[in-house]
């Protein structure tokens, strides 16, 4: 193999350890920027709260894992890195929506997010071992999944249902 071929190689690999700590900023960052929309329009506040409480719910979960002694092992044992990982990363920096962001604009960033994650997780789950690591990637992938198709239809009703 050439030394272009290994750096390569290298460049594809990540630690556990190193993909939870961009999961967990990732949480983070969605669980802040629906938070900080108390701007949103009336009709889908509930939905804005309702993914907040779930972004917690899933930093909780990634903070939780990384406090474990018992998985240090998993932790430091290197994966091929997702195809996606980019667009994972990327969600991690913010857009700026405006002083009075729509609905319509909400909602495409919202289903943007879910995607971008479920893609991730599933993706995590399939290159991990049976496992603590590998079960909570599984049950993000779902959970990510229903929040897509639960935006999806909310954007319908309130996009081509003249809410926007």
């Amino acid at each position: 193999m050439s030394s272009e071929a290994n750096i390569e190689r290298l460049k594809s690999k990540t630690t556990l350890q190193e993909i939870l700590e961009i999961a967990t900023e990732f949480e983070r960052t969605a669980r802040d920027f629906y938070t900080a929309l108390a701007k949103v329009r009336k009709n889908i506040r509930w939905l804005v709260d309702e993914l907040a409480e779930e972004e917690q719910r899933h930093f909780d979960l990634f903070t939780g894992l990384a406090e474990r002694n018992d998985i240090d092992e998993q932790l430091k044992a290197e994966i091929e890195r997702p195809v996606n990982d980019h667009k994972f990363s990327d969600c991690i920096h913010l857009p700026d929506l405006g002083e009075q962001p729509d609905d319509q604009a909400v909602l495409q960033y919202a289903l943007m997010r879910e995607h971008a994650a479920m893609e991730q997780y599933h993706a995590l789950a399939q290159s991990t071992q049976p496992g603590p690591i590998h079960d909570l990637f599984l049950y993000l992938a779902n959970e990510e999944t229903k929040h897509k198709n639960e935006l999806e239809k909310v954007y319908y009703e309130v996009v081509h249902s003249g809410g926007v």
